[in-house]
């Protein structure tokens, strides 16, 4: 006789909450024979003994919250009678960290990659055209869009030419540090390889001048890096020509590229997760994580980001730190995200979303814990700044706010090449010029939503395929995205509009 599937799953031996698997009604029996108080909603959290008020509670063997009421075995757990509070944790940096069982060179897989002539790695093959300033984003779409309705025909090998506008680029002070983070995330976009040729549009009287980009950042122009000043080139019309002649002049060589097998080591992958639920770090972020940890035994580089949503989590992470140094760089980030909510009037601790909340994430405790997983087992080898350049390989974390846009625009202009992005209440988006696979964390939404998920982590609670199997699934799917295969994102065509720099500062 078949066993009956359960109807809660307990995490960790040390929880005093169990996870509904499915709307349970008030009075069904669950964990040990408890009855269910109330009716709890699917993804939710319920009391397995009674917790007293002020009392931690514990969900993976960590504490996601404090009881701020009386709980008795069988209530919900949530928003109504949880509150975060501060409580020490131990970094123990470097405490936990262990060998990384690389697989031999001989024996590592590979994809079908473009080599640039100076021998960095494309997954796509763009043509970008991006603006300096909010005022030229019209013009830099104007171009671009030339493109879209005359097609690329006679171009086969070039994936679409892509257009880059912003919100920023004026009235912030050229020593802010928003200013600064904006040229680097520009210049990030620049030499990505992903880009065959790049066209960089100016208003003309904008902080952000193209010539203090370039200077600052060390950028050179040339047959394929051309800029264009709006107010020097006469206006609009003339502007969105000599972009049009520029991106025509570009196609004919950025098409002569060809794909080649390369190593799985030239791969940078980039972690997010987005419209997060209780499911997330259960089954696709865990799934995630075990695809990170191949593609790191592979040689390859696996980017974790997000600050605000390891906050709580941050110890597990500097426990791996292969040295104190870099320990210490992630509980910095940590410091300086608390000075800075507190600066703007905001808490760092307590920021699901409503989508997150209905989805059964109770606090930012809760969200961290399952969001970090997504970057798998291994050693923390460096901490970045946002939109810093990546070098090492490894596991790697990246300073960003946990705002999905934002955080995947610094991650890719740090030189990630795929883009990996967890949701378990339906997020849709793309981030041109990377290729982003949408991992669904249960099956009712990946069914309502299939055109938009390109896999279903749902299987693990289906009791389908065990997190080890699904994470080697996705890392051969990370493997065919990078070498050609279109995701979800590309079909529908998201991407030119998920380019948000981080708009850190005040607007003069």
């Amino acid at each position: 006789m078949n066993k009956r599937k359960p109807v809660t799953i307990r995490l960790n031996e040390a929880d005093n909450v169990v996870v509904a698997l499915q709307d349970l009604e008030a009075g069904l029996e669950i964990d040990k024979g408890i009855p269910c108080r109330n009716a709890i909603p699917n993804g939710h959290k319920v009391a397995t003994r009674q917790i007293e008020c002020g009392e931690a509670i514990r969900k993976y063997g960590q504490i996601i919250g404090f009881a701020s009421q009386s709980i008795q075995a069988g209530d919900l757990v949530h928003a109504h009678n949880v509150s975060v509070r501060a409580f020490t944790r131990d970094y123990a940096i470097g405490a936990e960290t262990t060998p990384t069982a690389y697989i031999p060179d001989s024996a590592r897989a590979t994809f079908k990659g473009i080599l640039r002539p100076d021998g960095r790695v494309a997954t796509r093959n763009y043509i970008g055209v991006l603006a300096t300033v909010s005022c030229s984003t019209s013009v830099v779409h104007f171009i671009a869009d030339t493109f879209k309705a005359e097609g690329l025909r006679g171009y086969p090998n070039v994936d679409g030419v892509v257009a880059l506008g912003h919100t920023l680029g004026c009235a912030m002070g050229q020593e802010w540090e928003g200013f600064k983070l904006l040229q680097q995330t520009l210049a990030g976009y620049m030499r990505h390889p992903n880009f065959a040729g790049i066209v960089l549009v100016g208003l003309g009287c904008e902080t952000n001048q193209i010539g203090c980009l370039l200077e600052n950042m060390s950028l050179q122009t040339g047959p394929d890096r051309v800029t264009i000043n709006i107010q020097d080139a006469g206006g609009t019309e003339e502007s969105v020509r000599q972009g049009v002649a520029a991106v025509s002049s570009m196609l004919p060589r950025a098409d002569r590229v060809e794909r080649r097998l390369l190593p799985a080591s030239h791969l940078c992958l980039a972690l997010e997760c987005g419209g997060s639920d209780a499911f997330s770090g259960i089954t696709a972020n865990p799934a995630l994580g075990a695809a990170a940890d191949l593609l790191i035994r592979h040689g390859g580089t696996v980017v974790l980001s997000e600050t605000p949503e390891i906050y709580g989590a941050e110890h597990l992470l500097t426990r791996r730190a292969i040295s104190r140094e870099i320990g210490l760089k992630l509980v910095d980030r940590i410091r300086w995200w608390e000075t800075y909510t507190k600066r703007n009037h905001a808490e760092i601790n307590n920021n699901p979303t409503p989508g997150n909340k209905a989805g059964g994430l109770t606090t930012i405790l809760e969200k961290s814990l399952g969001a970090m997983v997504k970057g798998g087992t291994t050693n923390l080898v460096e901490v970045y700044d946002y939109g810093e350049k990546v070098t090492k390989k490894g596991l790697v974390f990246m300073d960003t706010p946990g705002y999905d846009v934002v955080s995947v625009t610094g991650m890719v202009a740090g030189g990630a090449n795929v883009v990996c992005f967890t949701s378990g209440r339906g997020t849709v988006c793309g981030f041109k010029p990377v290729p982003t696979l949408k991992l669904a964390s249960n099956t009712p939404m990946y069914r309502r939503m299939a055109k938009d998920m390109d896999v279903n982590c749902g299987v693990v609670l289906d009791r389908e395929q065990s997190i080890s199997a699904l994470g080697e699934a996705i890392f051969h799917l990370i493997l065919d995205t990078a070498s050609g295969k279109r995701t979800m994102s590309e079909n529908l065509g998201f991407g030119d509009h998920e380019f948000v720099p981080w708009p850190i500062g005040a607007v003069m």
